[in-house]
């Protein structure tokens, strides 16, 4: 019974990991190529097939063997690495809006200059 209970928390867990990695997937595909290359980060062609083969490999195999993990490590670094860098480069580096962190709500913060 537990055996059971645990394999349908990591065929969730699973499908969740899939459908980030196809989600990750989709935003790579929509970024344009030269922020890649601005961005010093690897080409956008590259990144679309490790990412697609993540999103595969986590559909396909189940998430405790060895080549699904290694996709969800792809994914991770996407999300932590290259999608902060292309973000940054687009001008997209604030959450709602293009401002910087010390920007308040008048305008920029500079320090009582």
């Amino acid at each position: 019974m537990l055996i059971y209970g645990f394999q349908s928390i990591l065929s969730w867990v699973q499908l969740g990991l899939g459908v980030y990695a196809a989600v990750m997937l989709i935003d790579a595909a929509v970024r344009r190529e030269d922020a890649y290359r601005a961005a010093n980060k690897q080409t956008k062609g590259m990144w679309l097939v490790f990412l697609a083969i993540a999103t595969a490999l986590l559909f396909i195999l189940p998430v405790m063997s060895f080549l699904p993990i290694i996709g969800i490590i792809a994914v991770i670094v996407y999300t932590v690495d290259v999608r902060p860098a292309l973000r940054e480069v687009a001008g997209g580096s604030g959450r709602w809006r293009g401002g910087s962190s010390s920007d308040g709500p008048y305008g920029p913060y500079n320090g009582g200059r």
